[in-house]
């Protein structure tokens, strides 16, 4: 390796650290969502982040 590709990682690696520390700062700040319960809604994992619905044996998939 030459000399001005390990300063480049070197610039990157430096880089992705304050990347992740600004992450975990503004994650940190951010209040969690309170949602209301849901009435009448679905037992078990949340069909949008699965992809499916099914009501009454009857799948759909959007």
């Amino acid at each position: 390796m030459t000399d001005k590709q390990t300063e480049k990682e070197a610039r990157i690696a430096q880089a992705a650290k304050r990347a992740l520390k600004e992450a975990s700062e503004r994650k940190a700040a951010t209040n969690p969502v309170e949602l209301p319960e849901e009435l009448g809604g679905r037992d078990g994992p949340e069909p949008i982040r699965f992809g499916d619905w099914e009501k009454k044996g009857i799948a759909s998939d959007f």
